[in-house]
């Protein structure tokens, strides 16, 4: 019946009439829940048909629930389309200004600035990147190197103290390497930051 009235109420009191609705829903919900734990508590062979009863009070409040804000949604956007028709029925028209120009030199110059920017991150990771194939083919030797004179200081029979030099150098060398790449992406990130 409140759905009924609804339809029908005027401006003033729609939104009486819509608080109302909303608070007896509310009221059914919380009856509902009610409801669902005395459900629980019936006999096991009424359980399950107090429960699907309690499933379809459910399903037609949020049936109500939805029908509420779709009336709320329609009366938002007719509000909203009156609202515009009169503003525009309001609204005073006269011929343009004298200032229509277009900032097109401050656009241009700012584009070409973006453009600037652009291709001195493309040379900046080209540069990156051709570092990084440089470190992997470098890695690619050191590793090959490493491999001959280990085969050498085998032959020659050499003692385990120079093993653990080199190796010990080797293990220097890849933190020189890690460090020197933390650098070179520091120093993009940089690039990055205070060029665009």
């Amino acid at each position: 019946s409140y759905m009924g009235r609804l339809e029908t109420s005027d401006k003033e009191s729609v939104h009486l009439v819509e608080n109302e609705i909303q608070a007896r829903i509310d009221n059914i919900f919380s009856n509902l829940e009610r409801l669902e734990i005395l459900s629980s508590k019936e006999p096991p062979n009424k359980r399950q048909n107090a429960k699907l009863r309690v499933d379809q009070l459910k399903y037609d409040v949020q049936h109500l629930q939805t029908a509420l804000r779709n009336f709320q949604h329609r009366r938002y956007l007719r509000e909203q389309q009156e609202r515009q028709r009169e503003e525009l029925l309001a609204r005073t028209f006269t011929t343009n200004d004298s200032d229509t120009t277009i900032p097109i030199d401050e656009t241009l110059q700012f584009n070409e600035s973006l453009q600037s920017a652009h291709r001195g991150m493309d040379e900046l990771i080209g540069s990156g990147t051709n570092i990084l194939q440089g470190l992997r083919d470098q890695r690619v030797t050191l590793k090959g190197t490493h491999k001959k004179i280990l085969d050498v200081a085998n032959m020659l029979g050499l003692s385990n103290t120079v093993m653990r030099l080199i190796e010990k150098r080797a293990f220097q060398d890849k933190f020189l390497m890690l460090g020197g790449m933390a650098v070179t992406c520091l120093v993009m990130f940089l690039v990055v930051q205070y060029l665009t």
